[in-house]
């Protein structure tokens, strides 16, 4: 059968359906290598007078560097208490849902998705109102009774920081932690409590442990996004001179003085590269492993869920704690300081301050024009990303292509270097080898062509799950029946995977209209966005109209969110009728 479908698909023209779908996954496959290769060139790169030379001088001045060793300390530390926070917080949740008798289900799980959506830098503006040591409204608080001054909370520090980064990744937790208590065989908690472990030791000695290659899957993941954090270490440690290695990078590139330094940019780059593939190859390590944990067989899994009984209160208490911590408190203190001239306590004085000011001193043209830009780039971004994505799944998943993994390999490549990293790469090309012939260096088009590489590996993720779980045999059957390949992937494969389709199109479209770490380096007056628009007011130290911005980012945001939670239900609810 398979020889005959070869046979018949290889007749007719030499235009070869099969080549075209190659060629347009070699387009992101050369474009990221490019990126990944002007890194590690320009830190050897040494530019001076007319002419450049070469030399290890960027990696000696690095390592050199008392500096390097202080920023990768506040790193490590900044990623741990990340870690520990994300947790904490988000494991607990996911077993409150996915384990227990809590009802109803669908409110933690709607609001930990809708969280996960929820840009990081509006919660650490939101946290700056609260905690900043001179003006934040809970230190104010905290000051004014007599003999507390000594309580205040400095949120610049490092562990502080590290805080508010893992309340937000704590989202993250939960989705990648939820699947594996999900399909838990409950069988040898059963067969512990038969024996008289208590419930605390049943769920130490046997439920955490079966859940740990899940857990420790998601806490290498979540380590490498607080390594390559930057939004939060931004907006709050920025100003504050505190770096972790995100923040070196743009300070190397974007100086307030002095010219950039391209080289120890790129040394520094590397080293970060580094770090990332080295969590990646323990994250693959651990999912190969994780087999031996398998506790489900197809005739003794019976899912049941724990009983909270009187601890039901306590679990929405510890829920609702971590709702008010990460989404509400930060987003609530944010919109009351856009209404204010500068920050204050809330108060009945206060309350007579509250006006539009903010918003009506806004540059109207600017922001029409970060508007317009992120308007384009949240419908492009996601239309260009699937179309690579379905081209390199095909290729990945479908084809019988020599070296096909390499595809896959460089497709994921994203998920492992920082995405500063492909931002500071792309303005390198854009700025000394395409000015003179493609000027793309402030316009929209670079943000597209980053944004698309960078996201790929999201987006081939998704696709390459769905199309292994379409046979087949429905292409072999058209292809018998003489049908191209293009049509098989227009009349065929493209609607079964319509719902991978859309929900991936959208997840896209949100990740492009909420991103800040590659705006900040490639935005340019002319290619603004609304993200880059709130960075440069709060960089230039006007706190009150960068809440006004990002107040209105959250009211065009909300329908937005509410569109993909509806499609994301509509598409389950199809799934499981299916």
């Amino acid at each position: 059968m398979e020889m005959m479908v070869l046979t018949r698909m290889k007749r007719g023209s030499l235009f070869d359906h099969r080549v075209v779908l190659v060629g347009i996954s070699l387009i992101p496959v050369a474009a990221l290598v490019l990126l990944v290769s002007v890194v590690l060139w320009m830190s050897f790169r040494q530019t001076g007078g007319v002419s450049a030379s070469y030399s290890l001088d960027a990696y000696r001045q690095l390592f050199g560097d008392a500096f390097t060793y202080k920023t990768l300390l506040n790193t490590g530390i900044f990623s741990l208490v990340t870690l520990a926070v994300a947790l904490l917080f988000g494991v607990p949740a996911a077993w409150l849902v996915e384990r227990t008798d809590l009802q109803p289900k669908e409110i933690p799980q709607t609001l930990m998705i809708l969280g996960l959506l929820t840009p990081s830098f509006l919660s650490a503006m939101g946290w700056v109102f609260l905690l900043n040591p001179r003006i934040g409204i809970l230190n104010t608080l905290i000051t004014s009774i007599p003999g507390m001054e000594w309580a205040r909370i400095n949120v610049a520090a490092v562990p502080w920081m590290g805080v508010i980064q893992g309340l937000g990744l704590a989202n993250v937790a939960f989705v990648m932690v939820s699947p594996t208590f999900r399909v838990m065989n409950p069988a040898f908690e059963e067969a512990a409590k038969v024996h008289g472990l208590t419930f605390f030791r049943i769920l130490r000695k046997v439920t955490l442990r079966l859940a740990y290659p899940g857990i420790l899957a998601a806490a290498i993941f979540i380590f490498m996004s607080a390594v390559a954090a930057f939004d939060i270490p931004a907006v709050i440690g920025l100003s504050n001179r505190v770096f972790t290695f995100s923040t070196l990078l743009y300070i190397q590139v974007q100086p307030l003085d002095g010219l950039p330094r391209y080289d120890l940019a790129g040394a520094s780059a590397v080293l970060m590269i580094g770090i990332s593939l080295l969590f990646l190859w323990w994250y693959f390590h651990t999912l190969k492993w994780g087999h031996r944990y398998a506790v489900i067989t197809g005739q003794s899994y019976r899912p049941r869920q724990v009983e909270l009984g009187g601890w039901k209160v306590w679990a929405w208490v510890f829920l609702g704690t971590y709702f008010l911590l990460g989404q509400i408190l930060p987003l609530s203190v944010l919109v009351w300081n856009s209404l204010l001239l500068y920050p204050q306590v809330p108060s009945l004085s206060s309350l007579s301050q509250v006006s539009l000011a903010n918003f009506r001193a806004l540059s109207i043209p600017q922001l029409l024009i970060g508007a317009r830009n992120t308007f384009i780039l949240a419908v492009s971004v996601p239309t260009l990303t699937l179309l690579f994505s379905v081209a390199l799944s095909w290729v990945v998943v479908r084809s019988k292509l020599r070296g096909r993994f390499v595809f896959d390999i460089f497709s994921f490549l994203p998920h492992a270097v920082p995405h500063i990293i492909f931002a500071i790469s792309a303005a390198y090309v854009s700025i000394f080898f395409l000015r003179s012939f493609l000027p793309v260096y402030g316009t929209i088009y670079i943000l597209l062509g980053v944004y698309v590489l960078v996201w790929i590996s999201f987006a081939t993720r998704n696709l390459n799950t769905a199309l292994i779980q379409i046979h087949r045999e429905l292409e072999e059957a058209a292809a018998v029946s003489g049908i191209s390949l293009f049509r098989i992937l227009w009349k065929i494969l493209l609607p079964l995977l319509g719902p991978a389709l859309i929900n991936t199109w959208l997840w896209v479209a949100l990740l492009a209209y909420r991103e800040l770490t590659m705006a900040s380096i490639l935005a340019t007056t002319r290619n603004l966005t609304l993200p880059a628009t709130m960075w440069g007011l709060w960089l230039s130290g006007f706190y009150p109209k960068a809440a006004a911005v990002a107040t209105l980012a959250v009211i065009v945001m909300i329908p937005l969110v509410f569109l993909y939670w509806f499609v994301g239900r509509r598409i389950l609810a199809m799934e499981r009728i299916s």
